[in-house]
């Protein structure tokens, strides 16, 4: 899992019907400081997050098996984070 802060959403009206109902997020990832890096990743979410929201992302094979579902995606947003603590 990564962590990351949504920061726009993502618009497809033509798309896999795979695909259909499915919304989009635009995530800057967290790096091993838990400090934003300017790394991109677009991400299906079901959960309903917002822009500024710290979210949970699981990716790849893990991606497809959290929606339960057989879908074309590498990453979904499994998670909104209340919070943070680092030693």
């Amino acid at each position: 899992m990564r962590l990351g802060e949504v920061c726009g959403k993502v618009w497809a009206t033509k798309k896999l019907s795979a695909l259909e109902g499915c919304r989009f997020a635009l995530l800057k990832l967290l790096d091993d400081d838990a400090k934003l890096s300017q790394e991109l990743l677009i991400a299906v979410d079901h959960i309903g997050s917002g822009v500024g929201d710290t979210v949970l992302v699981a990716q790849y094979g893990a991606a497809r098996v959290a929606l339960g579902e057989n879908l074309p995606i590498d990453a979904a947003i499994i998670g909104i984070v209340d919070s943070i603590e680092m030693n």
